[in-house]
């Protein structure tokens, strides 16, 4: 016998045998060898004897060549009954299909068993019988210590994970769960095994499938579904899960399921609870702005169309809460959002948008009868006595109505609801108020003019007259500044038009900065005469003490205009202080303690006890027009002037009369010890190039 080398085999049989092995099958199979470290591949005879070795056999078989060549490859077996019988129903099984796969314990030279993967695959000649075979063995020792590893490393993550994990057989019933499982439903695991995945399942969640459903039983094995289902514990409480669902196949063919369960529910309640603040009024409970919006736009888009809102604003309400203050106004507005949960009928939902607003949203306006008959039941609803700290408070609302039609969208709703509540406040407290053509024609021009005025605060097209303000000797104190619109089709419009656009467009806080900022940067400029330079009044309305920002948003808009501070004047309407909590007081006094002034504008007014204003901190007292104008010949109102300038004087506060037209007015005022005149009788509001003239050249000493 001579032994040849081949890069791939060691042979016997010359050159016929080399020819053979260099066959592209062979060639293939030797390549493939020279990667692998756990395969020996090696040439049998059309007997079974070997007749080719490859290094990859030695090294796992233990045999070399000289030892193994021409041995039938039975000696690889171990000696056991049939083992000789068994290696021939191998080739033939070959020989017949081509190839034949088996898996079995094998021997090494040594003695020592392993356990093998071996596949034998026939080589034919060119008239179609079979020459010879090629036997591929794979060690699977290794790859069954990894296995075992693999084993245990999965029983260790299966029983310590803290996600619960649970195995599912082909009938879907519980094959064998984790301790997290069992912690996280309450059950002890000999209870969970052979349950069907439906029990696991909460009864309002049972119309699911726990597992991979039905039409992905033909999709690919082992891939994942996530879905969220709701379990059910022992005690019958839900628990919300992520479920990741897998589903495979089992060495005898037996499908099975692996999953696990990952508790979300405190993350859904986290979620819920933010959504809830996000969509919920802090102080009622009840559905806010964006809530309220959510609801409407779901409504329309399920196509309702008997959808109505009622808007509803509580008479009367800064009254309750200047007299009682703001806890006791927040007592109020909360017994009355009780009060309408509590006695609309189904598919209506309350809603509150902000201070004494409420909305309501019918769903089904047939249900409950006409919309105008509803609006007045909910009217006589919230016409009602409320027990308010110890003392009752009668209530009553102006209500505005407004339904959808073919060209209503959500927003449209709103405004049109809100327009037909301001017509039915205009006629008096109580009142209800359906929209009406000619109200939503309003409603629009209103659109268009807040639009217009949002317009022109970005484009600083408002213009600010001033009206002085005169001691008696009239020099001039201040000037109070007061906004106007120089409209490109309405003209020249006047503050009160202008406030009432942005209270309805809530460009209040907007306009007030606008007015602020531009008043003081144009003050700061005014002539100086005598060493006494004018100090400047700007009317707040809805930029006010109580909001956080007062103080910096304040001094950051003194700083940007570069006057000083002594000279600003704030002035700020009797009813915005009354109560004034204490954060907002300590606002004021710093602001006070920095040169800035406050003035209580329309004084007597309001409905203020004496106690509550001698803590106001404010150093100017405005007298309202109405009790200027007949000081005159009607001798009340002389004497409120007088007891009004008599308690302000004895507080501390200087006395500015508003409203003083003509010489009489003026000399009673001054009897009377006013200290400031502003009026028509002095000037008229100026635009700020007049006022300029009017500063550097003051009229004459005594009014004509």
């Amino acid at each position: 016998m001579v032994e040849e080398r081949d890069t791939e085999f060691v042979t016997r049989g010359g050159h016929g045998g080399i020819a053979r092995l260099q066959s592209k099958a062979e060639a293939r199979l030797g390549l493939l060898a020279a990667g692998l470290q756990e395969y020996a591949i090696f040439a049998l005879d059309a007997a079974g004897r070997v007749d080719g070795w490859d290094d990859g056999a030695e090294r796992i078989m233990g045999y070399r060549s000289e030892e193994i060549i021409g041995k039938h490859f039975s000696v690889f077996s171990p000696a056991e009954p049939g083992v000789a019988d068994h290696a021939e129903w191998q080739l033939a099984q070959a020989a017949e299909l081509g190839s034949h796969v088996d898996e079995g314990w094998l021997l090494r030279r040594d003695g020592t068993r392993f356990r093998a993967h071996v596949v034998i695959i026939a080589q034919r000649s060119a008239e179609g019988g079979v020459r010879g075979f090629i036997q591929v063995t794979r060690d699977e020792t290794e790859a069954g210590a990894r296995q075992q590893r693999s084993s245990r490393r999965f029983t260790d993550l299966f029983d310590l994970t803290p996600a619960g994990i649970a195995l599912f057989d082909a009938s879907e019933r519980v094959l064998d769960a984790n301790e997290a499982l069992c912690g996280l439903l309450g059950y002890r695991l000999h209870d969970l095994n052979n349950m069907p995945a439906a029990g696991l399942l909460h009864p309002d969640d049972r119309g699911a499938s726990l597992l991979v459903d039905a039409a992905a039983m033909d999709a690919p094995l082992n891939r994942s579904r996530v879905h969220q289902r709701v379990l059910v514990r022992s005690d019958g409480q839900a628990v919300h899960c992520d479920v990741h669902s897998a589903a495979s196949v089992a060495d005898d063919g037996s499908r099975f399921w692996l999953v696990v369960f990952q508790d979300i529910t405190e993350r859904l309640r986290q979620t819920e609870a933010l959504r809830y603040q996000a969509t919920h009024d802090d102080l009622t409970g009840l559905l806010n702005r964006t809530g309220l919006n959510e609801l409407l736009d779901s409504l329309l888009h399920r196509g309702a169309e008997q959808v109505a809102v009622l808007f509803c604003d509580i008479d009367n309400f800064k009254r309750v809460n200047d007299a009682l203050g703001q806890e006791a106004g927040d007592e109020l507005l909360t017994a009355l959002a009780r009060r309408l949960v509590d006695g609309l009928p189904p598919g209506c939902t309350p809603a509150r948008l902000s201070g004494d607003k409420y909305l309501i949203i019918c769903s089904d306006v047939d249900a409950v009868g006409s919309l105008e008959a509803f609006t007045m039941w909910v009217a006589e609803l919230l016409r009602t006595s409320v027990p308010v700290r110890g003392h009752p408070v009668a209530v009553s609302a102006s209500i505005g109505a407004a339904m959808l039609d073919r060209d209503t969208v959500g927003a449209d709703l709103l405004r049109y609801a809100n327009a037909a509540m301001f017509h039915a406040k205009s006629r008096g407290p109580g009142r209800v108020s359906l929209a009406t053509p000619t109200m939503i024609a309003t409603v629009e021009e209103q659109l268009g003019l807040e639009e217009q005025l949002r317009a022109a605060m970005e484009t600083d097209s408002l213009v600010l007259h001033y009206q002085p303000i005169l001691a008696g000797d009239r020099s001039v104190a201040m000037a109070e500044a007061l906004v106007r619109w120089p409209h490109p089709d309405r003209g020249l419009l006047s503050p009160e038009v202008i406030l009432r656009v942005a209270e309805q467009g809530n460009l209040l806080r907007g306009l007030d900065r606008w007015v602020l900022r531009t008043a003081l940067r144009e003050a700061a400029s005014w002539p100086v005469r005598n060493g006494h330079p004018v100090a400047v009044a700007v009317n707040l309305v809805d930029l006010l003490p109580h909001d956080p920002e007062f103080v910096d948003e304040i001094t950051a808009i003194i700083t940007e205009s570069g006057i000083d501070s002594h000279r600003v004047v704030l002035e700020i309407v009797e009813t915005s202080l009354i109560d004034l909590p204490a954060r907002p007081r300590e606002a004021m006094i710093e602001l006070a303690e920095r040169g800035v002034r406050f003035a209580l504008d329309d004084f007597g007014t309001g409905y203020s006890s004496l106690a509550r204003l001698k803590d106001l901190p404010t150093q100017i007292i405005k007298l309202d027009r109405q009790f200027v104008s007949g000081v005159e010949t009607d001798v009340a109102d002389v004497a409120i002037a007088q007891a009004m300038t008599g308690m302000g004087h004895a507080m501390g506060r200087s006395c500015v009369a508003e409203g003083v037209e003509n010489i009489g007015q003026f000399q009673v005022l001054s009897d009377l010890g006013i200290d400031l005149y502003q009026g028509w009788l002095f000037s008229r509001p100026l635009p700020t190039d007049q006022l300029r003239a009017f500063l550097e050249n003051p009229p004459a000493r005594e009014p004509e």
